[in-house]
């Protein structure tokens, strides 16, 4: 298992092109289920978790084909022309939880399904009731036992009314995968909104779909009998960009993030810039500067789409631990999300966590230590941490990283930060 070194006190400067967006990718790649043609996904991120569903969708009847070198960067070419198995097993979907939407696509396609219950990141109970609810609102009878879900619809889904009881960005999403070939209309209230969201009913809308209501909180289907293979360009990842800018204003210094969109994170840049760090936005992307001065605390509270991501919240603390006086970070999405804050504290960050309430006091310096990352987000804030922190830090478990961060040690060493992969058997390069 590898672990990551950082020594810190290195400025960053230079330039980052963001990647596409995976919390995007793998719905998409999911899609690919819908249809007997090929769908061609290019800006297509390269990540443990692409792999996965990569080799899920293989064991299901698709061809996965990918291309590194494309003439749009990075894609990858899906055809199912055939579902040779409605299984989804334990092994391949416990590795990453995103993989539990292939239910609603082959249920879609083929009647019938048997999907793992999901696993994934230690972050909250995440239960997927509004996943079943919807699609048994749709016409699929489910029956739960052995750590399954088997779902029938022999005779097709059918339109129908859901309204969601709170925003949920994976039930909204597995409703429109399932619900583009049922019959009749599915409306979708209290839907959310975010920008992977509206990158799937693109690219379904490309497919053949009929779906209106993008970008709000209802969403209108009118299901069709079959879909055709398309070209689609995943979007550039919002998470990324805000971590990379997160890192450069905890580490000092100007760089340049590009092939993304700023609106994306505007809810992160109005804090960074009350926080004292400067912010240029661009058509393509923006430049994030900080030279020397103090940072100011600034209180966080996480919501939905458009407000603070909680996948930026982790990061967030880690540069609120360096900042002139007290912040709140309040954390309303996932129970569980704090789990970073005793790894930090091992760096020398002063942090108090009452529910779902931490309070961090800003310390003059941190200092390198051992860590140990316990998921995806919390892993990378250790690493933005670092970057800042006295001596050398690293980071174990980085197999959490690697689900959701292409090539992070070469983004940030390009840009001057003194970063590298050990292995943990020998603790070599």
């Amino acid at each position: 298992m590898d672990r990551i070194a950082i020594v810190g006190g290195q400025r960053l400067e230079g330039e980052i092109p963001i990647s596409g967006a995976k919390n995007s990718a793998i719905k998409l790649m999911a899609a690919s289920l819908l249809t007997d043609q090929p769908l061609r996904l290019t800006n297509m991120p390269r990540l443990a978790d692409t792999r996965f569903l990569g080799r899920l969708l293989r064991r299901l009847g698709a061809e996965v084909q990918e291309i590194d070198d494309g003439p749009d960067g990075p894609e990858t070419i899906l055809h199912a022309p055939e579902i040779v198995s409605a299984i989804a097993p334990y092994d391949l979907v416990r590795q990453m939880r995103a993989s539990f939407n292939v239910l609603g696509p082959l249920v879609a396609r083929t009647g019938h399904a048997k999907v793992s219950l999901p696993g994934g990141c230690t972050i909250g109970a995440r239960p997927v009731d509004l996943h079943l609810k919807a699609l048994e609102a749709l016409g699929a009878s489910i029956d739960l036992h052995d750590g399954y879900v088997f779902a029938q619809a022999p005779r097709g889904l059918r339109g129908a009314r859901i309204e969601f009881p709170f925003v949920s960005v994976g039930a909204t999403e597995h409703t429109l995968l399932a619900a583009v070939l049922a019959e009749g209309e599915t409306v979708i209230v209290n839907a959310a909104c975010e920008p992977e969201i509206g990158d799937l009913i693109d690219c379904l809308t490309r497919m053949g779909a009929k779906i209106e209501g993008k970008d709000t909180s209802t969403l209108s289907i009118k299901g069709v009998s079959r879909l055709n293979g398309t070209t689609h360009a995943v979007i550039p990842d919002r998470i990324e960009t805000g971590t990379y800018a997160l890192a450069v204003a905890m580490a000092g210094g100007e760089v340049r993030l590009t092939r993304t969109r700023s609106d994306f994170i505007e809810a992160l840049l109005v804090k960074m810039e009350a926080a004292g760090v400067e912010i240029t936005r661009a058509n393509d992307g923006l430049t994030v500067k900080r030279n020397g001065a103090r940072l100011k605390s600034v209180d966080v509270e996480t919501e939905a789409y458009p407000g603070f991501a909680t996948d930026l919240q982790a990061q967030f603390m880690a540069l609120m631990t360096m900042a002139d006086g007290v912040s709140v970070i309040r954390e309303t999405i996932f129970e569980n999300r704090f789990m970073h804050a005793p790894e930090l504290a091992r760096l020398g960050a002063d942090i108090t966590v009452r529910g779902g309430e931490a309070e961090v006091r800003g310390t003059p310096q941190l200092h390198g230590a051992q860590v140990m990352a316990t998921d995806l987000r919390a892993s990378v804030s250790l690493v933005v941490a670092a970057l800042a922190a006295r001596g050398e830090t690293v980071v174990n478990r980085v197999y959490h990283l690697d689900r959701g961060f292409e090539r992070l040690e070469e983004k940030l060493g390009a840009c001057g930060a003194d970063i590298r992969r050990l292995s943990h058997d020998t603790g070599e390069e």
